[in-house]
């Protein structure tokens, strides 16, 4: 047996006979029989292995790279170089994993909710089974406070309201009745279907078990939560570059090794040569690998995370910053996100639009002295201004229920006694006879013509309700300003409800009283955006992030919101829209639309996928069940306080304060983190290679080996020191004002500037050590390197920044690594242990000779620097 797919456009009795199932529910047999055989779509938590979370932090071609490196410097006799680079290796797979691991538990957190017991209808009695006991036909009551243990249709209802923000992310509870629906009805809008994860606010029904577990739209939240989360840009970037550099290594290395070998004359023995061009190859190899680019990621992140949470941002995974400094995109979700996620009372105003101290009372008085379920309406009347009843006596109510979606309570004040009654303004409409006016005058209407059903929350739009003049005209032009008034509100994202009296003399009150009452005026209700979303929203714009809302209500309340957060020209696309395209199409029209409406949770995550497909950094913002795919998808997801707990876990980036300018704070931070690794890139990849290709060319056609294999090893060695202090360096401000991205061609570029520029003065200093000193091989090997490690740390130290270097100051601590390992370099040939390194004291001036040309270097850098960076520094957005 399969359970029926888009069950609420199928008719009841046809569920009955599909699921083989009958009113008074399933016999404990089958209902057993049918645990046995769904039983693979149970919701349990599949967590990922301890095993295969270690193995994912060093499946990058850079960590393979480097974990070579260290086997080569091994063979190399050199063990302390290869157990500091596999120290770091380590230390940094641990650290992501330990991170990982911990927020592994997402799916389970997910389930921790949901384990809890239902009444379901068994050989025609009520019993109690477990939630995950519950399979397709069973019959389940429900009331009050009662979860939906699954996806089912509703068979009987009675004033059922249920809470479905964390699904869908309405605000107000929805109402639930039985009928049938359309096939393409969306998710937001199914009211005769219950959904697992949501409860029943207030009410009763019994309902029809149809999709259970895994089957389930939350069941397919969890399975989505388990699947390989999507590569995220850095990790995209990062990949990229070290399949750059094993590219770039093994071209060089192999190249330079045959020639030397196979193709160059030599008096020495061939297989001496070979052994000793395979030792250089190799060290070659070691000197163009980033190695310590793990310890300066892993640095400069901690530094990034640490600063974030000093603005109560909590970065779960690290590498989130690095994303959330190159993000393009941020795409939220409305309710709870953007706005507050609390119903609150904008205005109480007569039918002349003036705010009315009147209305407010009466509204209050029904709100109040109403003993009825618990609601957010109520809840935002009461909350909205406090007043003293003590003289108001209440004596009857009739409750709120669907068909007439009003709710009237009898009061007596004095010697008066009222019916105030409240609810949808269409059937407030039909129980009025007449209007009352600003001047407390009353004129006799027909039925209006208002549009009956709930308007969903949206925002205020400044300038308040227009004003409606009705003193001075006939009664004939009272309909059409309401109705204009209605739908104007409806428009601007409020719900509108009316508020009616009636002057009586009976003691009990029933629904047939609601009659010939006197319409007095309108409750105004809306969801607020949150304090500083409007600045946020600018600001992110001036750093070159747009926004994207994606949300479940309906477009009219998503274009009012998106107004009052900034986003004026907006293009709207709905869910069913959206449903008729394909994959290619959605990413080629995604990037152009601002507000997507009236989506299903999975199409939220379909969204992100299609954004980034088209080549955005793309952030999420959410906090309900339903963001969770979508945060699961996105490069950067990104959850608030108050959220629930499978949205905080899915996150990787979570903001403790309401404030949303603290993500702000987060993405400036992302950018100087971002900014301060690419930084150790962009040193590390130049220098290498133009260092390697002048060492190559020397030692191709040079008698005597330029340098040892432990020099190089040396001078890789001591310039980690100050690169290591990149993590704190300051970050020029034009950095941080658009994203920034991995961009191979232009790093490509750089090295190829920057790295053979460096090699113009290596060989300089190799035609005045050969032919100016005559150097020997040691006077040769201390000049060089000298000289190589000098202008290592000086383009260290203009490439940290796009502006001429005298305009940039660089961190109190790499300026003093810089000068401590200059001044190291300087000393080590003159050094009691210079032999044992294979240096000898150089001359004065040789050694003066090798400074200048080192200033030289710098300022041919600089000039070079400027070449490169012609366009403004504004514009430099990759990396």
């Amino acid at each position: 047996m399969e359970s029926p797919a888009r069950f609420w456009s199928i008719p009841v009795d046809q569920l009955f006979d599909q699921l083989e199932t009958s009113p008074v529910g399933l016999s404990g047999s089958l209902a057993q029989s049918r645990l046995s055989q769904f039983s693979a779509t149970r919701l349990v938590a599949r967590r990922r292995t301890n095993g295969a979370i270690l193995f994912d932090q060093f499946k990058s071609p850079v960590i393979w790279l480097l974990f070579g490196s260290a086997f080569l410097s091994f063979v190399l006799e050199d063990p302390t170089n290869g157990l500091m680079i596999l120290f770091i290796l380590v230390a940094s797979g641990l650290l992501g994993y330990w991170q990982e691991w911990s927020a592994n538990d997402a799916v389970a957190r997910l389930l921790e909710g949901i384990e809890t017991q239902a009444t379901v209808l068994r050989d025609g009695k009520p019993v109690e089974v477990r939630m995950d006991s519950i399979v397709p036909g069973d019959l389940i009551r429900l009331t009050a406070g009662s979860l939906i243990p699954g996806d089912c249709r509703l068979i009987d209802s009675k004033d059922l309201f249920v809470d479905e923000a964390a699904l869908t992310g309405e605000s107000y509870p929805v109402e639930k009745q039985t009928g049938m629906l359309a096939t393409e009805t969306p998710l937001s809008q199914r009211t005769n279907s219950l959904f697992l994860g949501t409860h029943v606010v207030s009410g009763m029904a019994t309902a029809m078990a149809i999709q259970t577990g895994r089957n389930t739209e939350f069941g397919q939240v969890s399975s989505r939560l388990e699947q390989q989360a999507p590569e995220t840009g850095f990790e995209r970037g990062l990949r990229n570059f070290g399949n750059l550099l094993i590219r770039i290594t093994l071209v060089f290395v192999s190249l330079a090794f045959f020639i030397k070998v196979f193709v160059l004359p030599s008096d020495q023995e061939f297989w001496f040569r070979l052994i000793e061009s395979l030792k250089f190859a190799l060290a070659l190899a070691v000197g163009m690998t980033p190695q310590m680019l793990p310890a300066i990621t892993s640095v400069v992140l901690a530094h990034g995370a640490k600063t974030m949470a000093r603005s109560q941002v909590i970065v779960k995974k690290l590498l989130a910053i690095e994303n959330l400094g190159g993000m393009n995109l941020l795409c939220s979700d409305k309710t709870g996100t953007l706005t507050e996620g609390v119903v609150h009372l904008h205005s109480t105003p007569d039918l002349s639009g003036h705010d009315s101290e009147r209305v407010l009372r009466y509204a209050s008085i029904n709100a109040v002295m109403q003993s009825g379920f618990e609601n957010p309406i109520d809840r935002a009347i009461r909350k909205h201004r406090e007043f003293d009843f003590g003289s108001v006596r209440k004596l009857n109510e009739a409750p709120y229920d669907f068909q007439r979606k009003r709710l009237s309570v009898l009061v007596e004040e004095g010697t008066s006694r009222l019916i105030l009654t409240k609810g949808a303004l269409g059937k407030i409409l039909e129980v009025c006879s007449h209007v009352e006016t600003s001047a407390g005058a009353t004129r006799e209407i027909a039925a209006v013509g208002i549009e009956t059903g709930g308007i969903e929350t949206g925002g205020i739009e400044t300038g308040g309700i227009e004003t409606i003049s009705i003193e001075t005209v006939g009664i004939e032009t009272v309909r059409p300003q309401i109705d204009r008034l209605f739908h104007e509100l409806s428009d601007q994202g409020y719900r509108v409800l009316g508020v009616a009296r009636r002057e009586v003399t009976i003691d009990h009150l029933s629904v047939e009283d609601e009659n010939n009452m006197t319409l007095i005026g309108l409750l105004v209700f809306f969801d607020p955006p949150k304090t500083g979303v409007l600045e946020t929203v600018r600001e992110l714009e001036r750093l070159g992030v747009g926004l994207k809302i994606i949300t479940g209500d309906n477009r009219a309340v998503t274009a009012a919101i998106s107004r009052q957060v900034g986003l004026t020209q907006s293009r709207v696309m709905t869910g069913s829209a959206m449903a008729t395209l394909s994959d290619a199409e959605l990413t080629r029209q995604a990037s152009e639309v601002d507000l997507f409406a009236e989506v299903e949770p999975s199409q939220k995550e379909r969204i992100i996928r299609a954004l980034k497909r088209a080549g955005n950094i793309v952030g999420f913002m959410g906090d309900g069940i339903n963001d969770a795919p979508a945060l699961h998808a996105a490069d950067v997801g990104i959850s608030v306080a108050g959220a629930v707990d499978v949205a905080r876990e899915a996150a990787q980036i979570v903001l403790l304060r309401q404030d949303l300018s603290v993500l702000i704070d987060g993405v400036e931070a992302g950018r100087r983190t971002l900014a301060n690794t690419l930084k150790y890139v962009f040193i590390s990849i130049s220098g290498n290679f133009g260092y390697m290709f002048s060492l190559t060319i020397a030692w191709l056609f040079m008698p005597f080996l330029p340098l040892q294999a432990s020099q190089i090893l040396l001078i890789n060695l001591l310039a980690d020191f100050p690169a290591m202090t990149l993590a704190t360096d300051r970050v020029d401000p034009e950095l941080i004002q658009s994203p920034r991205r991995w961009d191979l061609a232009f790093i490509f570029r750089f090295m190829l500037v920057f790295g053979l520029s460096g090699s113009i003065f290596d060989f300089l200093t190799f035609g005045i050590l050969l032919y100016g000193y005559q150097a020997k091989e040691v006077e040769f090997q201390t000049g060089w390197f000298i000289e190589s490690a000098l202008t290592g740390l000086i383009l260290m130290l203009l490439v940290r920044t796009q502006r001429p270097c005298f305009q940039s100051r660089p961190g109190p601590l790499l300026t003093t690594a810089l000068l401590t390992i200059g001044a190291i370099v300087v000393y080590l040939p003159f050094s009691p242990f210079n032999q044992a390194l294979g240096f000898e004291a150089p001359h004065w001036s040789l050694l003066g000779l090798v400074l200048m040309i080192s200033l030289f270097y710098g300022v041919a850098m600089e000039f070079a620097k400027r070449f490169f960076y012609r366009q403004p520094l504004s514009t430099q957005t990759s990396a």
